[in-house]
């Protein structure tokens, strides 16, 4: 392995240094959304049960101790269930507006790598050939293979590297990009759900106190 980093110049060690980038931010996305998933439909039934026994303060504690921004959603709709639809409404859109940036944090990085990661690639290919032509043009028609060998090599393991990390660092921005969608489907799925009940004929009466 690191005959091959030696053969293909800095570059090989810029896309090496991109793939580690590319890991640790797949994996620590992939450990927050796996922290951050939750059975929406059996939470939201829980909270609506609480609701229906005018019990605030509990369906607010199912909330808090629930990670995750679906729980959050509810939270703020709940903490108005007084107010008119148009309130809570405005409530949950304004956590929402919060949890999506904090659910797509560091996604361009790894969308950037995918990118990079090929370009730096070329940008090697191209360095190799440039040393091979030179090497040509010093030595003259007289080439043999060996003369050239160093220039091919780095052409090479560049286009092989920087294709190696760019391709599963797309497959995975892509994979992370479902997750969200699936958990903003899931928080919108659960607003609607609560602002539905809360503001309905079920909808919690005035005898507790407002938390």
């Amino acid at each position: 392995m690191i005959f091959l980093f030696a053969k293909g110049g800095v570059l090989m060690w810029l896309i090496a240094l991109c793939s580690v980038v590319a890991a640790g931010i797949f994996l620590e996305r992939l450990l927050h959304y796996h922290r951050n998933t939750i059975q929406t439909n059996e939470f939201v039934k829980g909270i609506i049960n609480a609701l229906r026994r005018n019990a605030l303060v509990e369906a607010l504690s199912i909330c808090e101790e629930t990670p995750g921004p679906v729980a959050s959603v509810v939270k703020a709709a709940i903490t108005r269930y007084d107010r008119s639809r148009e309130e809570i409404q405005d409530a949950i859109e304004e956590v929402g507006l919060l949890e999506v940036p904090r659910l797509e944090k560091n996604l361009v990085g790894l969308a950037t790598v995918a990118h990079i990661a090929p370009l730096l690639g070329l940008l090697g290919t191209v360095i190799g050939f440039i040393s091979c032509f030179r090497t040509i043009a010093h030595i003259g028609s007289f080439v043999h293979v060996g003369d050239v060998a160093d220039g091919v090599w780095m052409a090479l393991l560049n286009t092989a590297g920087g294709l190696a990390v760019a391709i599963p660092a797309y497959v995975a921005y892509n994979y992370l990009v479902s997750r969200v969608d699936v958990l903003v489907l899931d928080m919108e799925r659960a607003a609607t759900e609560i602002v539905a009940f809360l503001t309905g004929s079920e909808r919690p009466g005035n005898g507790p106190t407002k938390p």
